[in-house]
């Protein structure tokens, strides 16, 4: 066994053991909105979904908007939160409608195979084709809006081939390790990024809505 895989093996096991979950798949719904989830915790939830932010908001407000922690409900074993009543009965009516793609998951991480980051707040998120996606962060965003399509085929396949029902930190720390072949750090593309905008070739210009090309 080299180093590579040593460490590989080191890894993944200390995985399994802090991640208090099986490595066999899960049984899940829509597979493309988990499980795996990807969850954090406060005083008034264990396993809450993205960072607390109410899933329907972005759909019938257009806007992040925190959820109220007495307005929450459990859903797949996951705890959703809610800005009014009428938010949690619309997501309890069709959760599916409203639930994230990738388990919350940041949309950029999985077109590399890497479940890691979350988001939802302000410029954290899109809605893309009627489907919600959330990004660690406005340049996890910007990066994955530089080719949208392209991105979305490529993440939607490696969460259904390698992620969906899994252990997530399993996954993350191989993939951490053994890239895809289609891997680019966040430097080259920052760098871009920059050049596009520069050159005002962006799909997304900082400002402008997003236009939505017709289904291919």
């Amino acid at each position: 066994m080299n180093r590579r895989q040593t460490l590989l093996s080191l890894l993944c096991g200390a995985a399994l053991l802090g991640s208090g979950l099986p490595a066999a798949a899960q049984t899940a719904g829509n597979a493309d909105q988990g499980p795996p989830f990807r969850t954090m915790s406060d005083a008034g939830a264990e396993r809450l979904m993205l960072l607390g932010y109410d899933p329907v908001a972005y759909f019938t407000q257009n806007a992040a908007v925190l959820g109220n922690p007495a307005i929450q409900s459990e859903h797949q074993g996951v705890t959703w939160r809610f800005a009014s009543a009428e938010n949690q009965a619309l997501f309890l009516r069709n959760p599916a409608q409203y639930m994230p793609q990738f388990g919350g998951f940041c949309a950029n991480g999985i077109n590399y195979a890497v479940p890691w980051g979350a988001g939802g707040g302000p410029n954290t998120w899109r809605i893309y084709r009627g489907k919600l996606y959330v990004f660690g962060g406005q340049s996890s965003r910007d990066h994955f809006e530089m080719a949208t399509e392209e991105n979305l085929k490529l993440a939607h396949q490696l969460w259904r081939d390698e992620i969906a029902g899994s252990n997530a930190v399993f996954v993350r720390y191989k993939r951490l390790i053994f890239r895809v072949p289609h891997y680019k750090t966040d430097g080259a593309l920052q760098a871009e990024w920059e050049a596009k905008l520069a050159a005002g070739t962006l799909p997304v210009m900082p400002g402008q809505p997003q236009v939505v090309p017709a289904a291919p």
